[in-house]
């Protein structure tokens, strides 16, 4: 982990104001996929009702945000030539961003990782002091081989936590990618539950799996599936650092929480 800077610059922070409309009934979990949802969309009930259904509010920032990257072995940087060129330390490096980066490898919302506990227990040992402006929460597809009983209470108690353990912090949810082609269908699950828990609390939610983060047409030069056992490459970490700015940028509506960032793995491959 990074430890928070001593002396950051003069936090410019803009709360994110969030408008909580209750929804009487929910027909498909597709219809509250937040990446497909526009702020004011209208979703069908069972009732056939007509319900405007307030999206998240675009990310505020301050110019030197304090950051919190909280996530399993792809946030940790496993299969990246040295950890600290995993994903979540390239992108606060592009971005100019006070950085922690929290990553146990093979933790999830119901499983204990190797270094650590489940996604909860860590989140209950955070320092309460880090006063992050942006806390990322990462993953899991650790928890595909699990029962799917009690997964989503798990989810629901450890984002509990985080929003009174850091009140005045912005979340983004981003989802499990892709360690093997095709999907998995437990992981499409984990990405289903997880972006309508998200959109139910007006969290952002970046779906690597909906937006096409990993295909088959750039998976070689992305994934590492000899010695990386399926976690990304050094390269791959890189391409995912630009991704996930990417996907901030568009949802900030174009201020300065992410900035443009060249691709280091094509389409095509590295």
């Amino acid at each position: 982990m990074n430890p928070p800077a001593t002396a950051r610059r003069a936090r410019r922070f803009w709360p994110l104001a969030v408008v909580a409309i209750a929804i009487a009934a929910v027909c498909a979990v597709g219809a509250l996929r937040p990446w497909a949802a526009d702020p004011g969309a209208i979703v069908a009930t069972g009732q056939d009702a007509a319900i405007s259904v307030a999206g998240p509010a675009p990310l505020m920032l301050p110019e030197q945000p304090r950051v919190l990257v909280f996530g399993d072995s792809w946030t940790y940087g496993s299969a990246a030539a040295l950890p600290t060129l995993g994903y979540a330390y390239v992108i606060g490096q592009r971005l100019g961003w006070d950085t922690t980066v929290d990553g146990v490898r093979g933790s999830g919302y119901l499983k204990p990782g190797l270094d650590g506990g489940s996604y909860g227990e860590r989140i209950a040992a955070l320092d309460p002091t880090l006063d992050p402006d942006l806390v990322i929460i990462e993953g899991s597809i650790n928890d595909r081989r699990l029962a799917e009983t009690g997964y989503r209470e798990a989810v629901t108690a450890a984002w509990d936590a985080l929003a009174a353990l850091y009140p005045a912090a912005s979340v983004v949810i981003l989802g499990p990618a892709p360690q093997i082609l095709p999907v998995e269908a437990s992981t499409a699950r984990i990405d289903a539950d997880l972006a309508e828990l998200a959109a139910a609390r007006s969290w952002w939610y970046i779906s690597p799996l909906a937006e096409g983060w990993i295909t088959t047409d750039n998976y070689a030069g992305v994934i590492d599936a000899g010695i990386g056992r399926d976690h990304p490459s050094t390269n791959g970490h890189a391409y995912l650092a630009t991704r996930l700015a990417e996907a901030l940028r568009e949802r900030s509506g174009g201020t300065d929480a992410a900035a443009d960032a060249p691709r280091e793995v094509e389409p095509n491959g590295p």
